[in-house]
């Protein structure tokens, strides 16, 4: 890899009770700092843990902000979508390396390969991570499920362009500050997929590189968090290719409870957060 040269790297991990991972990832992120250079800041942005999340990352090296205290004039939603959109004006990279904050096996080539294409290459935007995803702690084939059963057989039936995306959901990603900052974050879950449909919009297939990090092992959720996760992606393409089409905001499940099935209703959509550089907070601070 070259070195990187003037170009600033930001490492950001989106939070919300990762109290057990967050420290080692950070600790491994500041010794690859140390070590080459490669990266110029750590921040973890907190979407408001109950635990010792923010404390573990600050005493392991990073910049912690909670959520609600960046923008307070835009105010706050929930999700993962809002703290990677709300990271960009805390940050001051050129180049944005986003890492979950429960990975159980971080190295560091989750960062150098990421980078690797966007020092190297003038013409890609963004870099896509895939890898396998063992799933350590029920007996099934392997993780990434809302991929195989949702996004998959979606994005191969209504953007086929997409199909080569080996890990179209996946939260280890980097890119320019150049692109991120010109694009609106879906709300939640689906911030992944309308940024990889968004960017191949605007700048072509050949805008996003991918890279092979081998394995990746995590905590997994249960199956009615896995359908909230399904529906929000299903809203965010569905919103990306019928723009008109009215959608359903709400997901009904069931819970079983004193042998009566009750059907929980979960809001799964919310409005997307416009380009960053439309807003004047930002626009003024960088």
């Amino acid at each position: 890899m070259e070195h990187k040269g003037a170009v600033r790297v930001s490492v950001v991990l989106p939070a919300l009770d990762e109290e057990p991972t967050v420290g080692e990832i950070i600790a491994g992120v500041r010794r690859l700092a140390d070590g080459t250079g490669l990266v110029d800041e750590v921040v973890v942005i907190d979407s408001g843990s109950v635990d010792q999340t923010a404390k573990v990352a600050v005493d392991a090296g990073a910049d912690v902000h909670h959520r609600d205290d960046i923008l307070p004039e835009v105010g706050s939603y929930a999700g993962k979508g809002e703290v990677l959109w709300k990271a960009l004006h805390v940050t001051t990279g050129d180049i944005l390396v986003y890492i979950d904050a429960d990975l159980t096996d971080f190295g560091e080539h989750y960062v150098t390969g990421l980078l690797g294409p966007l020092l190297n290459d003038d013409s890609v935007l963004m870099v896509k991570a895939f890898y396998d995803r063992p799933l350590l702690d029920v007996a099934a084939a392997g993780g990434g499920r809302v991929t195989e059963l949702m996004a998959r057989p979606l994005l191969g039936a209504l953007l086929p362009e997409l199909a080569g995306v080996v890990q179209p959901l996946a939260g280890e990603y980097a890119a320019r500050r150049s692109l991120l900052e010109t694009m609106p974050f879906a709300a939640g879950y689906g911030v992944e997929t309308a940024l990889l449909i968004d960017t191949v919009a605007a700048h072509g297939l050949d805008a996003v590189a991918q890279v092979d990090l081998g394995e990746r092992t995590h905590g997994h959720q249960d199956t009615a968090a896995l359908g909230r996760m399904a529906a929000t992606i299903l809203h965010t393409v569905l919103r990306r290719v019928s723009p008109d089409h009215p959608l359903w905001s709400t997901l009904t499940q069931f819970h079983r409870v004193d042998g009566v099935a009750s059907p929980v209703d979960a809001d799964i959509t919310w409005p997307d957060r416009p380009p960053m550089i439309t807003i004047p907070g930002y626009r003024l601070a960088h």
